[in-house]
């Protein structure tokens, strides 16, 4: 069965600072996903630079098919000890999952690696072995549906030192926590989300520490298909409806016109809501057995600049207003369908001008460009 492998981050700076000590990087480009958690020694722009260089040496090099050993021997000849202290420039974890679930785990001088199940914690044994001085621990396991991994930093297990708690969060509170609400959430990133945020409470405001999670959930994969505007050519009306119908997940229509085609095809009755209308974004509609029915080339402007924003989803929930919800829907959904109809809309654009120039591809474009880069899998087809 094929699940998706979600990965979330969240950081929070020291308490004066303006960048983060530490880095999480996520790669997806190879046959794997590898994210690695860097702790830079100290805080703020020298921290970060440290970090930066493990999380990006550890990636890249894993990346093009380098072992591990290799990484630790290039990151000790760039990353030496600190001679006064005696401890490393940067610490590191690193997580990578293949396809199948196979995940190989390495940690040197981080706060161990929350692994589990659902609801349950999971006692996964490490090895150690001396890589260039340092000793680094690793394991390797199988993640399946329902399972996840929430890399910490520091800045974690220390929230709270001296106030709520004279010794901090702890790990063993942390990993309690994590184990007790994760179920509670469907995506990686609103488990980061939670995590910086009791973090800051527990701190009072006063993060004493660089803060740093990653999360990887495994589960089900998500699907949208979105339909925007008339095909090209009537007669296409039927076919591009009957793969707009075919595929799992949740439907989305965006076009005034586009609407009533689909309403139509499917005998159905379309309606407006316009209690929806909010911030000059157009009323959303209501067609039986489609999930969302918005306006088309203003709708989906404002949703492209709320993904621009970063908007966070748990913000857009319950906003009435189409760009609200059809970017909530975006950000939830792992897999994108868009089928892209042609048909020149005259109040837009001159239908003398090529198609590659139309307002509405170009939108569609930079749409897609903004979704992959949030690690979304989006496919445009046009009719």
């Amino acid at each position: 069965m094929t699940f998706k492998i979600d990965v979330g981050k969240a950081l929070i700076p020291k308490k004066g600072e303006e960048l983060p000590g530490d880095t999480v990087e996520i790669d997806r480009t190879g046959n794997s996903t590898v994210v690695v958690l860097a702790d830079g020694l100290g805080s703020g722009v020298k921290a970060n630079i440290l970090s930066s260089i493990t999380a990006k040496m550890t990636v890249g090099m894993l990346k093009y098919g380098c072992d591990l050993a290799e990484v630790i021997e290039s990151l000790a000849n760039t990353l030496p000890v600190c001679e006064v202290r005696h401890i490393a420039y940067s610490t590191f974890t690193v997580l990578q999952v293949l396809p199948d679930g196979t995940a190989y785990l390495a940690e040197y001088d981080n706060p161990p690696a929350i692994i589990g199940k659902e609801r349950g914690i999971l006692d996964i044994p490490r090895r150690t072995r001396t890589i260039s001085g340092r000793v680094i621990r690793e394991a390797d396991f199988r993640l399946e549906e329902g399972s996840w991994v929430v890399l910490v930093s520091d800045g974690v297990i220390h929230a709270g030192i001296g106030g709520i708690w004279n010794l901090g969060w702890s790990h063993e509170r942390v990993k309690n926590y994590i184990a007790r609400v994760i179920p509670s959430f469907q995506d990686a990133q609103d488990m980061c989300d939670d995590i910086c945020h009791v973090c800051n409470r527990l701190y009072a405001g006063e993060v004493g520490d660089d803060v740093s999670v990653a999360t990887v959930l495994v589960r089900k994969p998500r699907y949208l298909t979105l339909l925007i505007g008339l095909p090209k050519d009537k007669s296409n009306d039927r076919e591009m409806l009957e793969v707009f119908l075919s595929r799992p997940g949740k439907r989305a229509v965006a076009g005034g016109s586009t609407s009533q085609m689909v309403a139509r095809e499917l005998g159905k009755e379309l309606r407006v809501n316009l209690g929806s209308m909010k911030n000059g974004i157009p009323p959303t509609g209501y067609i039986e057995g489609i999930d969302l029915v918005t306006e088309g080339t203003l709708t989906i402007a404002r949703t492209l600049q709320y993904l621009r924003e970063n908007r966070k989803k748990v913000s857009l929930l319950y906003q009435p207003d189409g760009a609200s919800r059809l970017c909530a829907a975006l950000l939830e959904a792992d897999d994108i369908l868009i089928l892209l109809g042609t048909a020149v809309n005259p109040a837009h654009q001159s239908p003398d001008l090529p198609e590659a120039l139309q307002l509405k591809s170009r939108m569609v474009e930079e749409l897609s460009a903004v979704l992959r880069e949030k690690g979304k899998t989006v496919s445009v087809v046009k009719f």
